[in-house]
């Protein structure tokens, strides 16, 4: 009996590792759970970060847009700005938010690289970004209207990304 025992914990243990690695097979770990999607965006007043004074939510609604969180130290972020040039060009209206970063780097690498952004806000403690939930940069959040949170994508925005379902959800926001 005690053989049996001592032979069946190491089995069950394995079998139940299996089944809960298996579950993990068919998810897309770009798909992170957000709290906030269907809900306002939270608010804020932070400084601007080319514009002098400080921005807030209110500023921002009257027309869907997508906030996009970035930094210079982000090397994902620099993958996925010329893609932003281009929505932008396109008259997809983009805010950014400058997320624990240095100014003069942040104001230096949209000299360079061109802004895509309409309005960007500097959140140089992380304490907005923890109110939206971001988990690090590049994250972008698709806002309607009225300011509700209407999708959330983590990761590089990119032209695939945006064809594959990025588009349709930009779309529905008008």
């Amino acid at each position: 009996m005690k053989r049996l025992i001592l032979y069946s914990v190491p089995l069950i243990f394995f079998f139940l590792l299996g089944v809960f690695l298996w579950q993990g097979l068919d998810k897309n770990p770009q798909e992170l759970p957000s709290a906030l999607v269907g809900k306002p965006l939270p608010e804020f007043e932070l400084d601007g970060l080319l514009q002098d004074g400080t921005i807030d939510r209110n500023q921002l609604l009257g027309q869907p847009f997508l906030l996009n969180v970035w930094a210079t130290w982000c090397p994902s972020c620099a993958e996925e700005h010329e893609y932003l040039n281009q929505l932008a060009s396109q008259g997809v209206k983009i805010v950014g938010m400058n997320y624990k970063d240095e100014l003069e780097k942040a104001r230096l690498w949209l000299s360079t690289y061109g802004d895509p952004y309409q309005v960007n806000f500097v959140d140089d403690k992380g304490e907005y970004a923890i109110d939206l939930g971001v988990y690090g940069a590049p994250e972008t959040f698709f806002i309607d209207s009225e300011g509700i949170i209407r999708y959330r994508h983590v990761g590089v925005v990119n032209d695939l990304s945006w064809r594959q379902g990025l588009k349709s959800q930009y779309d529905q926001l008008k």
